[in-house]
């Protein structure tokens, strides 16, 4: 089969998904190719047990690290991608972020784009995902054209307590800009959201936000079960020509005026790494050599803060955060990070990170326990990589900064003990977590430093796009789902005048 449309997007998640959205409008015959299926619903989806002791749907695929061992990366293969277990977080990155600045071991280097560049696409993109929120509340909150689109999600009566001691802490609990319909996800179970996925609409992922949109038109199709295996380039490797897909065990090829890669920055820079040929022997997009390079993660910790007096009834746990330590802290002198709350863990959740500890016992700290996840940025390395090996991926993730996570960890141990939590229990992510990965197809100005324009268009060939978190200059220090989308929405007005300029060429190309 040989299929030619206006333009092919690989990946369903927040970047395809979002460009979908942004193309739809233009008329332009839209495919998007998902190796996934969509996500039933079932009793294991509101399932603490199933879903973080038995592991029920994570994917038995396996990448290996540096070391030459194996290990299972956490990603999801669904429609909609990792957004259907995301916290939905809907972080704008702040004004400071796109600049650049020193860390307490090394420096960022800043983006070619500024935050007032990008403040537009990222208003288009909480109205996308109907982001709930507030500005008056968080310090570091940058500039902005326009209110949230919705309030905040509100503080259980047990979180309400917890705000006013952090106020009196001397920080500033702020509420999480969050995409979720609160009433509807407490309407199918009385669960959290945070690593729970959305088989339904109240949590407003990649599938139920942008791709609900885009596939409302009738030129915009989805292919399920569809996995990528390569791109070809015509003869001369000045364009990409086809998408190679495996599906149901058959090779397939698909033809395009246009590609767009966005199926995660480590899928992504494997997939153009893997489509090397005689004219892009590193790989496609790669005259730069900084294909693959610049992979970061945040540096992350798991806190549990416990006062035995105060008891944790919380259903959903997840809208307090703050950012007092993000942009400076007096004592370090440079940036610490974030810190937000966990989705409410309960007595499962907990025995299933401790399995040690007696089911019973972990229900009865659980119900005193508040828990809390906190974040630091990693800085671009281009000795921090992406590989592959045959078919095997190889992640050598070289981390940074964790001198600035210390950091964040003592100081909000302070401000939590201060907030009357005698107990503080940390857990800092080792580097085969592979949480908010990002940075392997860098954005930038200049072609020999960067993989893609700041439109997320390959330097190297014009009819390719990159529109996931591999595109990202640098981590920062907040979930990246929000910047990705803002990002895409960038790519898609791009692309959509691109497509207007040339006119019906797919037609034309196919003999039609």
């Amino acid at each position: 089969m040989n299929t030619d449309c206006d333009v092919i997007i690989i990946g369903s998640g927040i970047g395809g998904a979002t460009l979908a959205a942004a193309l739809a409008p233009s008329g332009a015959s839209i495919l998007i190719l998902e190796r996934g299926a969509y996500l039933p619903d079932s009793p294991e989806a509101r399932d603490d047990v199933a879903i973080f002791e038995r592991g029920h749907y994570r994917s038995s695929e396996e990448w290996l690290g540096a070391d030459g061992k194996s290990f299972l990366p956490g990603n999801y293969y669904y429609v909609g991608g990792n957004s259907k277990f995301f916290g939905a977080v809907m972080y704008r990155y702040r004004a400071e972020d796109f600049l650049p600045r020193q860390h307490l071991r090394g420096s960022s280097p800043g983006w070619d784009l500024t935050y007032a560049e990008m403040e537009p696409w990222y208003a288009r993109a909480e109205a996308l995902f109907r982001v709930r929120g507030t500005a008056s509340e968080d310090p570091t909150e940058p500039p902005r054209s326009g209110p949230y689109p919705f309030p905040p999600v509100p503080d259980e009566p047990a979180l309400r307590q917890v705000r006013d001691r952090l106020r009196k802490a001397g920080v500033h609990p702020s509420s999480l800009p969050l995409a979720i319909d609160i009433e509807a996800w407490l309407q199918r179970g009385q669960t959290g959201w945070d690593g729970f996925p959305n088989t339904g609409t109240g949590k407003i992922d990649a599938e139920v936000g942008p791709l609900a949109e885009a596939l409302t038109y009738p030129n915009v199709r989805l292919m399920t079960g569809a996995q990528v295996i390569r791109l070809e380039t015509d003869p001369e490797g000045q364009r990409v020509s086809a998408a190679i897909i495996r599906q149901n065990g058959r090779e397939t090829r698909l033809s395009a005026r246009h590609f767009a890669v966005a199926a995660g920055a480590v899928q992504s820079a494997a997939l153009l790494l893997r489509s090397a040929n005689a004219a892009h022997p590193k790989g496609l997009a790669n005259r730069s050599d900084q294909l693959g390079r610049n992979f970061m993660n945040h540096n992350t910790s798991a806190m549990i803060t416990i006062n035995p007096l105060i008891r944790n009834d919380s259903t959903y746990q997840k809208t307090l955060c703050f950012n007092d330590f993000y942009n400076d802290d007096a004592t370090a002198r440079a940036p610490l990070g974030n810190v937000q709350l966990l989705g409410r863990i309960t007595g499962n959740i907990l025995k299933a990170q401790v399995p040690a500890l007696p089911r019973a016992l972990a229900r009865v700290i659980a119900n005193r326990a508040f828990g809390w996840f906190l974040t630091s940025e990693d800085l671009p390395n281009p000795d921090s990589r992406v590989l592959v090996r045959g078919d095997q991926i190889v992640v050598d993730w070289q981390r940074s900064n964790m001198d600035a996570h210390h950091a964040l960890i003592a100081r909000t141990k302070q401000v939590m003990r201060r907030a009357g939590f005698p107990l503080v229990l940390v857990r800092t992510f080792g580097n085969k977590t592979t949480s908010h990965q990002c940075g392997t197809a860098r954005l930038g100005a200049s072609s020999k430093h960067s993989v893609v324009t700041p439109d997320c268009r390959s330097h190297d060939l014009p009819n390719l796009w990159i529109t996931d978190a591999s595109v990202l200059p640098t981590s920062a220090a907040v979930n990246p789902a929000l910047t990705i989308a803002a990002l895409a929405l960038k790519a898609g007005k791009a692309l959509s005048e691109e497509l207007q300029r040339m006119p019906g060429q797919a037609a034309a190309e196919s003999g039609a």
